[in-house]
């Protein structure tokens, strides 16, 4: 009985100096503080590992910020999260966009990060109509629109040749988003001098097209993003992304993508949108040449295809990084928003 009684006056006293003041200082302390994040990359996707083979949209941001990073499992999220020691992280998202926007969520949701101050830099291949933009192009995003918010209906059951979309009263805060303009601008500067990459199977196929802008040498873009599930190909429904994006209010459509106003809506509701860049790859065109339906565009014949991907992604790492390093490298200036561009 005496050692009983012992033994439970020693589990009070253990009890009792657990929760004396102070007590819990120590283990508190040495609890890990989030990353503070400055730059997020995210890739939709990648087409294998994360290096040493074929590139897709995430190896050459990889190579460059996180050869030496451990991956990060977000519960929620597709993919793990990397992050360096100069506070620039990433992962691949997933294609489509509510795949892409629950795993951007899941991850601005992990307390294992602090995003408070991040810029983030929404990164990809995507398609452009010949009028306006070429294979191996990069654009930065001026205005995203959602191409799948409205009503539709098929041709034939309204009046030739006119529009075949209307808008639907209530996405108006979230069918459309204006970038930072200063920040669009800041990105057209600094990868302004970047010596794109481009290929003889693109050099070629460009020529099958008549316009200047589709024969064109890759060159940096800036435009409208127009976020789709729907993959749209053929002149009609290019003309209809155009439409809307005129309707809207926005800049000419140079880009058709799957992710990137989805994937801001998510961001805009913790951070806003002040910091969200989209960069895009033209790998595509959104339609065929004069000489090929849509349907024989969509489904080449095997060496009909256009060419140019590696270096359009290689093209999107070297002239997005220039604009991550800037950030990082300045980081006491743009840590405190985006500044205005120097006069000279």
């Amino acid at each position: 009985m005496k050692q009983t009684i012992t033994r439970r006056a020693g589990l009070v006293a253990l009890t009792l100096a657990a929760f004396a003041p102070g007590a819990l200082a120590t283990p508190a302390a040495a609890q890990t503080q989030p990353i503070k994040v400055k730059v997020f990359v995210a890739a939709m996707f990648e087409i294998g590992e994360n290096t040493g083979d074929r590139a897709g949209e995430f190896q050459h941001w990889y190579e460059r910020y996180w050869m030496k990073s451990q991956p990060h499992p977000v519960k929620g999220a597709l993919k793990p999260v990397y992050c360096n020691d100069d506070g620039v992280c990433g992962a691949v998202l997933g294609m489509g966009k509510v795949n892409s926007s629950s795993s951007m969520q899941a991850i601005l949701l992990d307390p294992a990060y602090d995003f408070s101050q991040a810029y983030f830099v929404l990164s990809g291949v995507a398609g452009t109509p010949p009028s306006r933009g070429t294979i191996g192009d990069v654009s930065w995003g001026t205005w995203l629109v959602d191409y799948d918010l409205g009503h539709r209906w098929a041709p034939e059951e309204g009046k030739p040749g006119e529009p075949v979309f209307m808008p639907r009263k209530g996405y108006e805060s979230y069918r459309v988003f204006q970038l930072n303009p200063m920040l669009v601008k800041w990105a057209v500067k600094l990868g302004s001098g970047v010596n794109l990459q481009d290929s003889d199977s693109a050099k070629q196929y460009r020529m099958r097209y008549p316009d200047k802008k589709a024969q064109a040498a890759p060159s940096v873009q800036t435009g409208t993003h127009m976020t789709g599930d729907t993959f749209f190909h053929g002149p009609g429904l290019s003309k209809e992304a155009q439409y809307m994006a005129k309707l809207y209010g926005a800049d000419d459509y140079v880009i058709t993508e799957m992710e990137a106003a989805a994937i801001t809506l998510v961001i805009k509701r913790q951070f806003g949108t002040d910091r969200i860049m989209s960069l895009r790859g033209a790998v595509n065109f959104d339609q065929g040449n004069p000489n090929e339906t849509t349907l024989q565009h969509l489904d080449p014949a095997p060496g009909q295809t256009a060419g140019g991907f590696a270096e359009t992604v290689a093209n999107v790492e070297a002239v997005g990084s220039k604009v991550v390093d800037h950030i990082v490298a300045d980081w006491p200036v743009w840590q405190k928003g985006v500044p205005p561009l120097p006069t000279k």
